[in-house]
C-alpha cells in the first residue's frame, strides 16, 4: 500500500474516533457566542460533530432551570442516541448547572466527559453586572427576599442563588440547587447519584479573575461559609457525604480541576490557551 493512501486511511480512522461534543450556553447568550469554541474543537479534532443546542437563548435563559433542563435533555438525547461510543458535554456558566441536572435525571445517558466551564456549581452569591441586569438596584444581601419565594424560583438565577447568611431559607425554598447537590434529601437522590456517576470524567474550569462567578471557587465546588470565607470542595458537606457522587468520582481520579487567571467570564469560550490546556485532551 502506498504511503499517502495509508496516511489517508489512518486519518479517517482517527476522525471516526472523536466523540460528538454537545455545548450548552450560559445565561444571556446563545449559540453565536460559541462559534469560536466550536472552531477550536474542529481544528484540534477534525471531523468532530459539534452541536450547540439552540434553546433558551438570551433573555429566555431566565426561565426556571427545571423547565430548561427538560428541553435541553430532550435535545441532547437526540445526539446521544446517534453516538454509540458516547458524547462529551461542554457547558458554560449557568449551562453547567443545566447539564449536571440533565446528567442526574437521565438514567441511560452516554456522556463520557462533562466539562463545566466557569459554572457556579456550588451556587452564586455576589454583586455583579449580571445580578444588576436581573435585579436593578438590588445588592446581594437583599436578593434572598425575592429569590426564596415562589415567584423568585421562576427566575433561573434564583435557582442557584445560595445566600450563606440565610441557609435555612435556601434549603427550604430553593427548588433546584439544594436538590441537585443533595443538601435537601429527596426520594430521587440515589437514582440521581447513580446517573451522574455514569460519566467517566468531570473537568472543572474557572479562575480568580472571572468577575461574575462569586465566589469564583464555586466553579470548582467551593463556596462561602456564614462568614463569607471560602470552603474548598473537599470540605463541603455534599462532598463529605457524597450526596451526588462527587467524592466517588474524585476517588476514581476522574475529577480534573483547571485554574486559569486573567480570564473574564465572557472570555472563557474564546480563549485558545484555556481550550488547549484545559479542554482539548478530554474531547477525543
Amino acid at each position: 500500500m502506498e504511503a499517502p493512501l495509508l496516511l489517508l486511511l489512518l486519518a479517517a480512522v482517527r476522525v471516526d474516533a472523536y466523540r460528538p461534543v454537545i455545548i450548552v450556553h450560559g445565561i444571556f447568550d446563545g449559540p453565536k457566542q460559541f462559534r469560536t469554541l466550536s472552531a477550536f474543537i474542529t481544528e484540534a479534532h477534525p471531523g468532530t460533530e459539534v452541536t450547540v443546542i439552540d434553546l433558551y437563548d438570551n433573555l429566555s435563559s431566565l426561565k426556571p432551570l427545571w423547565t430548561q433542563v427538560q428541553h435541553f435533555r430532550r435535545a441532547a438525547s437526540t445526539v446521544m442516541e446517534a453516538a454509540p461510543d458516547g458524547v462529551h458535554l461542554l457547558c458554560f456558566s449557568q449551562g453547567g448547572l443545566i447539564c449536571r441536572a440533565l446528567l442526574a435525571t437521565t438514567p441511560d445517558h452516554n456522556v463520557h466527559t462533562f466539562i463545566s466551564l466557569s459554572s457556579p456549581q456550588a451556587g452564586q452569591y455576589g454583586d455583579t453586572d449580571y445580578l444588576n441586569r436581573v435585579f436593578p438596584e438590588c445588592v446581594k444581601k437583599t436578593v434572598y427576599y425575592f429569590c426564596y419565594r415562589r415567584l423568585g424560583q421562576r427566575v433561573s438565577i434564583c435557582d442557584y442563588w445560595n445566600d450563606p447568611h440565610h441557609r435555612s431559607s435556601y434549603l427550604q425554598n430553593n427548588v433546584f440547587l439544594p436538590l441537585l447537590n443533595g443538601d435537601r434529601p429527596h426520594e430521587d437522590m440515589t437514582a440521581w447519584r447513580e446517573n451522574f456517576l455514569r460519566i467517566q470524567r468531570l473537568v472543572l474550569i474557572g479562575g480568580p479573575d472571572d468577575g461574575v462567578i462569586t465566589p469564583w471557587q464555586s466553579s470548582h465546588f467551593g463556596f462561602y461559609d456564614s462568614s463569607e470565607l471560602v470552603v474548598e470542595m473537599r470540605k463541603q458537606e455534599f462532598y463529605r457525604n457524597d450526596t451526588f457522587g462527587l467524592r466517588m468520582l474524585d476517588a476514581r481520579g476522574a475529577v480534573s480541576v483547571c485554574i486559569w487567571p486573567e480570564v473574564k467570564h465572557v472570555q472563557w469560550h474564546s480563549n485558545h490557551s484555556v481550550f488547549s490546556s484545559c479542554m482539548e485532551k478530554w474531547l477525543t
